[in-house]
């Protein structure tokens, strides 16, 4: 029998801290939980409760909290709405796919003033005729029943008919009780059936004479067999819907599951891994299957083990063990161990994760050699502009810059570009020239005579 524990709860607190006593809103979904119980005391303060997908076939132990709006209890067992007046905050209920087949029980739900929204789908109470025209009546506060909204033609037209349909709805739930009670019925004889069945004498003499008359081989075939045979016989036998049979199918899941991990922790305990021989010979063992790639570092003296681990795993379950002639890397009880080349210094060996990849990276440092210096790669091409720079450095050495010519061109053709071969010549701008010309001077041609003595000062 699962129940609420404290644990479960702080679990269930994270987004508050672990904190409990202040907690508002709490998940409980798909926790088996069998029955309500505590919440009432540890959280007060609570406003939002899920407890749907579980085992609760009673609502119990929540009239304690005045602040509860919305509840939760989809996919449970319940049969009887009851127990909920203390809860004077409470604006939703959700009681989707449980077995409430006494409809007139929603009447309870009178007291609660702030109750806006319903859910019974999928109960068999909602198959019943007439059955929104009497939730409706029943709750007058009621908003919406089903995802549907409630508008007031169809509220002031299910008052008018109340009585008729009170009527039917009470013979409906007679007949449905009486059904209920031969199904309880019909499930308790099954139980004592199977009981008798496995505590029969003979037929465990029987079966007992059959085992020991096999060998071992065909035991083995026979009993997988029947489980199969047993697996399909349980999942193919037709039923009922009930709360029963649900709590069976879970019971029977619980089982099988129980059933494979004694399978799984008898085979790891029958059949150890064997890591390192009785001769102490250590052995490469790979049991995660991971890609791996061990490389030398020359210029570090060490060696680099890229081991490629799952890029979603939680580095928590990674636990790598160095050691001077092996590395052992165990990842979720998975072990992947290497023998090493040479020999390693376990205290100076690092380990890293990329955050990207998840790969593993192990660096470690050998135990002989020395470090061996880095050596200078010259490039095998050098390009005209390597070559340019090279001599610009060159140039800078010797403090001095010198003008470079190209041999291929003719210097005398580029001497004879530089003075223009106009007929006049003069050092003032275009710009001068061009306000002379704009104000009608003129200037007199230079005679051949002319000397220019530098101790006259120039005309302005």
């Amino acid at each position: 029998m699962y129940s609420v524990s404290e644990d479960l709860i702080r679990r269930r607190a994270e987004h508050n801290n672990g904190e409990i006593f202040s907690l508002e809103e709490v998940s409980l979904h798909q926790q088996d939980i069998e029955r309500i119980e505590h919440i009432h005391n540890w959280c007060r303060d609570l406003r939002i409760l899920y407890l749907q997908n579980n085992l609760i076939p009673k609502i119990e132990n929540v009239s304690k909290l005045k602040k509860l709006e919305y509840l939760n209890l989809a996919l449970n067992n319940i049969e009887v709405i009851e127990n909920l007046e203390g809860c004077e905050s409470l604006q939703k209920l959700d009681l989707t796919v449980n077995f409430v087949g006494k409809l007139s029980s929603v009447e309870s739900l009178k007291h609660n003033h702030h109750l806006r929204e319903i859910y019974l789908v999928g109960n068999p109470c909602a198959e019943f005729q007439g059955y929104r025209q009497c939730v409706i009546a029943c709750l007058p506060q009621l908003q919406w029943l089903d995802g549907k909204a409630i508008g007031r033609a169809e509220r002031i037209e299910a008052l008018q008919e109340l009585d008729a349909v009170r009527k039917r709805v009470l013979e409906q739930e007679a007949a449905y009780s009486e059904k209920r009670e031969k199904q309880k019925i019909s499930a308790l004889r099954e139980t004592e059936d199977q009981g008798q069945t496995q505590n029969h004498p003979q037929i465990n003499q029987l079966v007992t004479e059959t085992q020991t008359g096999m060998t071992h081989q065909n035991q083995e075939s026979s009993s997988h067999t029947d489980a199969e045979d047993k697996e399909r016989e349980f999942w193919e036998k037709p039923c009922a819907f009930t709360p029963e049979s649900r709590l069976e199918a879970h019971r029977h899941l619980e089982e099988k599951k129980k059933t494979k991990e004694r399978e799984r922790e008898n085979h790891e305990a029958k059949t150890p891994r064997s890591l390192i021989t009785a001769d102490g010979r250590v052995l490469n063992v790979n049991e995660p299957k991971l890609d791996f790639s061990l490389t030398d570092d020359e210029n570090n003296n060490c060696m680099l083990l890229d081991l490629h681990v799952y890029r979603h795993l939680d580095t928590s379950l990674l636990d790598v063990d160095v050691q001077p002639t092996y590395v052992r890397v165990t990842i979720k009880r998975k072990v992947f161990q290497l023998v090493l080349p040479a020999e390693v210094k376990p205290d100076s060996s690092t380990t890293k994760r990329s955050q990207t990849t998840g790969h593993l990276l192990l660096t470690l440092p050998l135990a002989q050699g020395e470090i061996k210096p880095k050596k200078h790669i010259a490039k095998p091409n050098s390009t005209r502009g390597d070559l340019k720079t090279e001599k610009n450095k060159t140039r800078m050495s010797h403090g001095r810059e010198l003008l470079e010519v190209d041999p291929s061109k003719s210097l005398a053709g580029n001497l004879a570009n530089i003075v223009s071969k106009g007929k006049y010549f003069s050092h003032q701008p275009p710009q001068v020239l061009q306000a002379h010309q704009h104000c009608g001077f003129e200037e007199r041609p230079v005679s051949k005579d002319f000397v220019d003595d530098p101790e006259v000062p120039p005309l302005m």
